[in-house]
């Protein structure tokens, strides 16, 4: 089912990529003390923000994964399914 979101100018919807459920020597980790995850697909992108009568093309593309800020964008629920909705200047790194 395609996602029914549309974003406007440079923002992305991003889909947070789960959370480590244990820790490297074997704890399991309970939902609340989870870290927030760092990392996320591209799911859409908007066409780009408009800068002096020029449209600035994006730089990341559906499917990418990505780096962002803990704390950075807008939490949305559709569909029973979390997105994080961002700035593509806020977005720290492409991973390859």
């Amino acid at each position: 089912m395609a996602l029914k979101l549309k974003p406007l100018a440079d923002r992305v919807i991003l889909k947070p990529l789960e959370a480590e459920e244990k820790t490297k020597s074997g704890i399991i980790l309970p939902d609340s003390a989870r870290e927030k995850p760092q990392e996320a697909e591209v799911v859409a992108v908007g066409p780009g923000k408009v800068k002096d009568g020029k449209r600035i093309e994006m730089t990341v593309k559906v499917g990418d994964k990505v780096i962002y800020p803990k704390y950075s964008g807008d939490d949305i629920k559709v569909d029973d399914k979390e997105y994080t909705i961002v700035e593509e200047e806020k977005i720290l790194a492409i991973v390859e």
